[in-house]
């Protein structure tokens, strides 16, 4: 599941509505929605995470919420590092190697401390 999946749902769940309601306002299919949900399906555009906003009501700090988990929601993102130093090259293939491997807590460990430093 991708944060915007995850996202998604709790709004959906929190609103008390479903799935097929959601499907139908989008005019997409459930199982488009559940695929974006499970992270199979590519991050969706801005334009449908806007109707979704719309969709679940969402004010104005939950929208942004939604949107900032959809552009960090790729389930296949892809690292350019050819440009960027030794160290940066090998960060990148360390977790592309080892990402399965890091649990729940050391993911949220190093995301703080990612944010920290940008």
């Amino acid at each position: 599941m991708t944060p915007f999946g995850a996202l998604m749902r709790h709004w959906r769940d929190e609103k008390q509505k479903t799935l097929q309601q959601q499907a139908e306002f989008l005019d997409v299919s459930a199982a488009y929605l559940s695929a974006l949900e499970h992270g199979k399906r590519g991050r969706p555009s801005f334009a449908m995470v806007d109707q979704i906003c719309v969709f679940l009501d969402l004010i104005w700090d939950e929208a942004e919420g939604l949107k900032q988990a959809a552009m960090l929601s790729h389930p296949k993102p892809v690292i350019d590092a050819s440009t960027l130093s030794p160290e940066a090259v090998r960060l990148a293939n360390m977790l592309a190697a080892n990402i399965d491997r890091l649990s729940e807590e050391d993911c949220h460990s190093l995301c703080d401390e990612v944010a920290k430093r940008l």
